[in-house]
């Protein structure tokens, strides 16, 4: 019996699987890039999500925008002496001033709604004019407790340079309702003298 040879393919059927395989390659090359950026969209979402990564995007917002002072509706302190409430460490004038008799007092400032602290401005002393300064004691450590409106209460220590003039430091907390400053390590502080604290600024984000 004589033997049909088989007919030679058409010229598309030969190029046919060249092409699909081609297609399905490139398929599997689009999954991938999809699942590779859903994977890192989920990776930043988690890094936002972290209180790091939170207090990343906070800080830079805070460096990139502007601030604005924000005063507090309220002030009370733990002690203060004949002539120099608490009131005058707000009072926006840096020759009045905040006195007590010794270290560990304290002064606590209450805000109508809560804002994102960005600054705190320190005059110590009894005056930016460097006489005056040097007639009373100061407070070179003033411990600060900020608490949010959520009741979470953060602590800052702020050593204060022995010099007249503003001392600027930076906070970063948001949310901030209340804020208590303690005087500690007094220098100065002779017979006849008191700690005197001239002024305080808080700054919130604009």
């Amino acid at each position: 019996t004589a033997t049909v040879a088989a007919a030679p393919l058409p010229w598309w059927r030969t190029v046919w699987p060249f092409r699909r395989r081609t297609r399905a390659g490139s398929g599997r090359l689009t999954r991938t890039l999809v699942v590779l950026a859903v994977v890192l969209a989920l990776c930043a979402a988690g890094f936002l999500l972290l209180p790091a990564g939170r207090h990343l995007i906070e800080d830079t917002r805070d460096k990139l925008g502007k601030a604005k002072a924000v005063t507090p509706s309220g002030v009370t302190a733990t002690a203060q002496l004949a002539g120099h409430p608490a009131d005058d460490s707000v009072d926006g004038l840096s020759n009045r001033y905040w006195a007590v008799s010794g270290p560990g007092a304290s002064v606590t400032y209450t805000f109508g709604k809560p804002f994102r602290l960005v600054d705190l401005i320190i005059t110590n002393g009894a005056s930016k004019s460097a006489e005056e300064y040097a007639r009373e004691a100061r407070a070179l450590q003033v411990d600060a407790e900020v608490t949010s409106k959520d009741g979470e209460v953060s602590h800052k220590e702020f050593a204060l340079s022995d010099k007249a003039g503003s001392q600027t430091f930076q906070v970063g907390i948001s949310d901030v309702t209340t804020i208590r400053l303690t005087l500690n390590a007094p220098a100065g502080l002779t017979r006849g003298r008191h700690i005197a604290l001239a002024e305080v600024e808080f700054f919130q984000r604009a």
